[in-house]
């Protein structure tokens, strides 16, 4: 579903990114550790079009991501540190709105499922998402990854700043996204959290990726003695 082919991206003589190879199948949910800096931002931009590389290749679904083009837009979703929605709009209202941008246009009973789905409780539906907090900001976002059904969730830092309870709920959500067959590409700094919820995880170092390894064959003590050794 996601593909880097000898992804590089530089900036003037910075090299943000360097001969990335990646593949994030349907169900599979990719960690991407490093240090700020390391390139996980940039993967995530590139993948999303934001930017274009310098060379090699971003694909979605097979297809190629090309800076402002719609054509792979609609099989992902983006979930930034910061959810950045309407304050002044009611959680169904927001959901409404951007679903519709996406051109998915649902019933309210749909529109709430979508919400319940996500955690958010049925008295925030109508509230508006100015007394959010980020977790539940983050239910929103997800809701609408749902609704516009992308195939690939794009995660930036999702869990800073989030209290134990809000990173296990989030945790939760993520490893239901998984199996139903979405793929998520996160990054993060959260070791514990990638093993938990992460089917792989990679480490990236100076534009980088520099050790991948399964979550499965893995535990969070022996990851960050691994990560304090490469970084």
């Amino acid at each position: 579903m996601l593909q880097a082919i000898s992804l590089s991206k530089e900036y003037n003589s910075f090299k943000a990114l360097q001969n990335l190879d990646l593949e994030v199948k349907p169900g599979e949910v990719f960690c991407l550790l490093g240090q700020n800096g390391a390139g996980k931002t940039t993967t995530i931009n590139l993948f999303l079009g934001f930017t274009a590389p310098t060379s090699g290749r971003a694909l979605v679904n097979g297809r190629e991501v090309v800076p402002g083009a719609v054509t792979t837009r609609r099989d992902i979703a983006y979930i930034p540190e910061v959810v950045m929605l309407y304050g002044q709009m009611t959680a169904m209202e927001n959901l409404d709105y951007f679903s519709r941008l996406a051109g998915v246009t649902c019933h309210k009973d749909e529109l709430a499922a979508f919400l319940s789905q996500c955690g958010l409780q049925a008295d925030a539906h109508h509230r508006p998402l100015g007394g959010f907090s980020k977790g539940m900001r983050q239910k929103v976002g997800i809701a609408i990854a749902l609704a516009k059904n992308a195939k690939a969730i794009l995660m930036d830092e999702p869990t800073s700043g989030l209290d134990p309870r809000a990173t296990d709920e989030f945790t939760t959500l993520v490893l239901q996204l998984g199996k139903q067959g979405k793929s998520v590409l996160m990054a993060t700094h959260d070791i514990f959290n990638a093993v938990t919820l992460g089917t792989h995880i990679g480490i990236m170092r100076q534009g980088q990726l520099v050790y991948t390894v399964k979550a499965a064959d893995i535990n969070a003590n022996d990851l960050q003695q691994l990560y304090l050794q490469t970084i």
